[in-house]
């Protein structure tokens, strides 16, 4: 009898595993009890559905009956899903990284009945090779060791545990002015690739969060706009079919990871609107329709994630041959596709070619026979191989993609856009939402998890967007809605900052709190961000002190390394930087439409005088001080401390904005 227990999960992720012989336990109770009882240690592994070391070594150990045999009759073996139990992930890649100095996925650790860990690491193959430890000889030892000599691990993990959480502690800084900025620009400068663009050494990722920051500055703009350019003539774009892979191996951005997430091609596609540039804007729209086209649900949610793996093989799906292209386009477009996409007989990957315009200098971004070969192309890719989706709808990426689309609609004006920004929000309210509570995940019509707070601050930048693309107060109210349980349910009111979860939430080996910005910005950074934006769009004092006590408790990581936090240098530019605030005092709820091209513009207007007003009484700010003058559609420009007389021509606004 298999004695697997992962089979009515629905973590696409854990349900890849239900099969093995090993005997998994989702993340429980029962697993824990069960190690206690039985005096076993726990085998503990981490990691997500389209991570292609996970797929190597699932099938080099965990579908290996020799390796199975050891776990199932020595330890507890316990499989998480990274994007759906990130509290999780993130405990024990901190001690990962502390114990190890790296991380990555698959995570691997070993750890007591009480959560303690002892030993951590990532991937290791079936048995040693080339001063790589191997999975079974790393069992073995654990084994005997449990038996014969536990005191050494278990004080270990005593020790291992008492480290980890005093990472994690940080108080708050002291206060920090337009220094730390300079201080940033520089490190970008000095780590930026002139030749390629991006800042590091291979592998390098997109970052989108450095780019923005870098955008703000005249002197920064061309660091930004290089690396933006060279990451779509890269492999790392997906020529084909669009939406950038998550990673490039390569320094020159040829060869990617090939697996495609949503967060990396939401806040991208968000960084390439942000540019000043039609040829930006472009790739930006390329990406939005891969994610309408291939990320999103029939209901309106967008999924997580498609893999790097086809049929075993990373890269498949993507790669071509020139007898390929020229089987499907005819000798003559054929041959002028692969020159224009130097997809060679030599190729570029593994004998095979990943098409990319590095080489080609004279590339027009609105070509289209090159357009039209490329569909008949992704036609053919889509029928020759499959790629796994992983289906599940997570509330903090899709606030995300809710932010970009409503971004697109503002510098695009693509009512397409719009169409699936409010079919996003309205997805995000009628499954993962409830009372002012937010879930974590969707799949196959059921909803699990507590909201993170990276689920609450991303959702609420997703509000900030879409009423900014609109201009209706609703979304502005549920901003504020969410970010009141933020401030209630997260808040470390000790030390300062955000925790990851919730006072409620379950206790793990410590409470975690993140402030880097890594792969995407950290729930902090973010937390930061939106707090800004409300006070900058509503005047309320509430959300000007929440954004004080968050530079506060920043100051003290972005002064010591300003370059590893560059979404909270978004922030903070935004910080100094606030322009003025517009009020605008409807006469009739239907001139808000007019009013759009100048939302679309300017920052900060708070639009009052629609049937919406009711919910910003409720949430964000008395208006009393705001009211209809003379029976006419009225305009207040205000700022840090005062506003304007109250002005009735539209024509004036943007000289009283400048």
């Amino acid at each position: 009898m298999n004695a697997n227990n992962l089979i009515a999960e629905m973590s696409p992720y854990l349900l890849q595993h239900a099969y093995n012989p090993v005997h998994w336990y989702p993340w429980g109770d029962e697993a824990f009890s069960k190690a206690e009882t039985e005096d076993k240690p726990v085998f503990l592994s981490i990691g997500y559905s389209t991570c292609h070391w996970c797929h190597v070594m699932e099938e080099e150990s965990f579908e290996d009956k020799e390796v199975a045999e050891i776990l199932n009759r020595s330890f507890v073996a316990v499989k998480v899903d990274r994007e759906e139990r990130p509290d999780i992930d993130t405990v024990y890649m901190t001690v990962c990284q502390a114990m190890t100095g790296q991380g990555g996925w698959p995570l691997t650790i070993l750890m007591t009945p009480e959560k303690k860990p002892f030993f951590a690491g990532t991937y290791f193959p079936k048995h040693s090779f080339r001063q790589m430890p191997g999975l079974v000889e790393l069992l073995e030892l654990v084994e005997a060791q449990w038996q014969n000599s536990r005191g050494e691990l278990l004080e270990a993990g005593e020790k291992i545990a008492v480290f980890a959480s005093q990472l994690e502690e940080q108080t708050s800084g002291a206060k920090i002015n337009e220094s730390v900025l300079k201080d940033a620009l520089q490190q970008f400068k000095d780590a930026f690739d002139q030749k390629y663009g991006g800042f590091s050494p291979a592998p390098k990722f997109p970052t989108p969060h450095h780019l923005l920051f870098l955008l703000q500055y005249k002197s920064s703009c061309a660091m930004a706009e290089k690396t933006l350019e060279s990451m779509y003539r890269g492999g790392i774009f997906d020529h084909i079919g669009f939406g950038f892979s998550r990673y490039s191996t390569d320094r020159k951005w040829l060869v990617p990871h090939f697996e495609k997430m949503l967060y990396d091609n939401a806040l991208l596609a968000y960084t390439y609107l942000s540019a000043d540039s039609p040829f930006f804007h472009k790739v930006a729209e390329k990406v939005l329709r891969y994610l309408e086209r291939e990320m999103r649900s029939p209901e309106g949610g967008f999924y997580s994630a498609q893999d790097a793996d086809s049929e075993g093989e990373e890269g498949k799906y993507y790669v071509f041959t020139p007898e390929e292209i020229i089987r499907q386009l005819g000798a003559e477009k054929g041959v002028a596709f692969n020159l224009h996409f130097d997809i060679t007989q030599n190729g570029n990957f593994e004998g095979k070619s990943i098409p990319n315009l590095l080489s080609n200098t004279a590339f027009q971004m609105e070509d289209r026979e090159i357009e039209k070969a490329a569909e008949i192309l992704y036609s053919y890719r889509r029928q020759r191989t499959k790629l796994h989706l992983d289906d599940k709808i997570l509330t903090s990426w899709n606030g995300m993609a809710l932010a970009a689309f409503s971004k697109a609609y503002r510098v695009l004006k693509a009512e397409n856009d719009l169409k699936l920004a409010e079919n996003c929000y309205s997805f995000i309210e009628n499954h993962l939402s409830m009372e002012k509570k937010l879930f974590v995940r969707y799949r196959n019509t059921q909803t699990a998890g507590k909201g993170h707070l990276d689920d609450y601050v991303f959702y609420i930048w997703g509000l900030t967007e879409l009423y900014q693309a609109t201009g209706r107060p609703l979304y502005l109210a549920k901003a504020a809605d969410y970010c009141s349980t933020v401030l209630e349910a997260f808040c470390d009111e000790k030390n300062g900052g955000f925790f990851l979860t919730e006072n409620s939430a379950e206790t793990l080996l410590f409470r975690p709190k993140e402030t880097y910005d890594g792969a995407i910005p950290s729930g902090n950074s973010m937390a930061f961000y939106v707090f800004v934006r409300l006070y900058q769009l509503t005047g309320r004092k509430e959300y000007q002190e929440a954004s004080e006590r968050q530079l506060a408790f920043l100051s003290g990581k972005l002064t010591e390394y300003p370059m590893a936090h560059s979404f909270s240098l978004y922030a903070l530019h935004r910080y100094f930087h606030p322009g003025k605030r517009l009020v605008c005092v409807l006469r009739t709820p239907e001139e808000r439409q007019k009013l759009l091209p100048y939302f679309h513009k300017f920052e900060n207007i708070l639009v009052l005088g629609t049937e919406e007003d009711e919910l910003l009484r409720r949430t964000v700010l008395p208006l009393e001080h705001y009211s209809l003058k003379d029976g006419k559609t009225t305009f207040y420009v205000c700022g840090e401390n005062s506003c304007s007389p109250p002005f009735h021509n539209i024509e004036n606004l943007e000289n009283s904005l400048d």
